[in-house]
């Protein structure tokens, strides 16, 4: 790992093409996904009280797309926190390089698909909050 030393979070907004029949949405690395897709995965069946993340990546990109139903992201960046209410297939939120990430109030329905440029390495993660936030201040 090069530590990059990238912390950010960006809203994407993807193409429907829409007709009688329903719609459809294309996802094409380095075309609408910023990255070589290396691994796909998606949370279901998550409980509405549950909360999932809670943890940081140091290189990793990932975009993030509520295909089914609503759930909200928190991130923390070197620009600070934010929130997003992912309930739309036709938006994917963005992350890269260390960034912190809590995902909660999943709906009944929802299926969140992330799409990351790189297999699971353990390596990658920080999962102590102030272990995060130490290496966020060595950024500013």
């Amino acid at each position: 790992m090069s530590d990059r030393f990238v912390s950010e979070v960006k809203l994407f907004n993807f193409t429907e093409i829409a007709d009688g029949r329903g719609k459809l949405i294309s996802l094409e690395s380095n075309i609408n996904i910023p990255f070589d897709v290396k691994r796909v995965y998606y949370l279901y069946s998550t409980k509405k009280e549950a909360a999932r993340g809670f943890h940081a990546h140091i290189e990793l990109k990932q975009m993030a797309i509520c295909i089914s139903g609503s759930c909200i992201i928190d991130v923390e960046t070197v620009k600070g926190k934010t929130s997003f209410t992912m309930n739309c297939p036709n938006k994917g939120l963005f992350m890269d390089g260390i960034v912190w990430r809590e995902i909660r109030n999943f709906s009944d329905d929802c299926v969140l698909l992330v799409l990351a440029d790189a297999i699971y390495t353990e390596d990658d993660y920080i999962r102590d909050y102030d272990s995060f936030s130490l290496r966020l201040k060595s950024l500013t």
